[in-house]
């Protein structure tokens, strides 16, 4: 069993196969996930997984050593939720890394506390296979390794932004829905500093979205298909900027 101050990832070190209950990393990450996505990040702990597993917290001790290897695991489960199955890749560049950046933005947003939560995890296999398929999706673009490191980082960028962004929005949303007159109470703020004057622009857009005809163009209510095609604009806006930049000539 390794130390408390083993400094390796937990990917360094071989996975105990001698002892009963026998439980996978997969299981544990599984487990540690579920915990999150329906009580919040805070609630995943050494104590509570091992209940969920039905095994003493000791023994749960005998597959990871700590917190940061349960988010180790938990970073790397996500990473492969984001993987495009093989075979599903499509060939075009541009076609390739818009599905790789749709599915990691879907992926984010069904664990919407993952963003703020996993800073501490350590680089894993999915990590790798994550990078590899981003790489592989940009290959028909004909730049050089470094240039589509830097053309993915800055699409890895965009996802990581919008998603936590659409987080923010969807849980606005349902918080006005369970309490309207919180809700009506801070819209009533709002118009209030809207009438000092001090915000022209703003001005500008609360009228143009308090008109019927012109709500659409001014602001779409914030759905989640709202902000899934608020993002699929955006996306295709940033590709056409780093396509050109960049030079890319060949076919999208």
């Amino acid at each position: 069993m390794a130390t408390e101050k083993d400094s390796r990832p937990i990917w360094s070190l071989p996975q105990p196969a001698d002892r009963k209950p026998r439980y996978s990393r997969e299981q544990i990450a599984g487990v540690a996930l579920r915990i999150a996505d329906t009580e919040g990040f805070d609630a995943v702990t050494m104590k509570r997984i091992a209940a969920e597993l039905g095994a003493g917290t000791m023994t749960l001790y005998y597959y990871v050593r700590n917190k940061t290897d349960i988010v180790t695991l938990m970073q790397d489960a996500i990473l492969a939720d984001m993987l495009i199955p093989a075979g599903e890749l499509p060939a075009a560049w541009r076609d390739a890394i818009t599905a790789v950046a749709r599915r990691s933005r879907q992926v984010l947003i069904a664990h919407p506390w993952s963003l703020t939560s996993l800073n501490d995890a350590q680089f894993g296999p999915n990590a790798m296979h994550h990078i590899e398929q981003s790489l592989a999706a940009l290959a028909g673009t004909g730049l050089a390794a470094p240039a589509r490191l830097e053309l993915n980082a800055a699409v890895d960028a965009y996802v990581f932004g919008n998603a936590l962004h659409s987080i923010e929005s969807l849980s606005r949303a349902r918080d006005a829905r369970s309490d309207p007159a919180a809700a009506a109470a801070a819209l009533a703020a709002g118009i209030a500093l809207l009438e000092t004057g001090e915000f022209p622009e703003l001005s500008k857009l609360y009228a143009a979205a308090s008109s019927s005809t012109e709500s659409e163009a001014a602001g779409p209510p914030m759905t989640e298909d709202a902000l899934a095609q608020q993002f699929e604009r955006g996306l295709q806006a940033l590709l056409d900027g780093l396509g050109g930049r960049l030079g890319i000539t060949s076919p999208s």
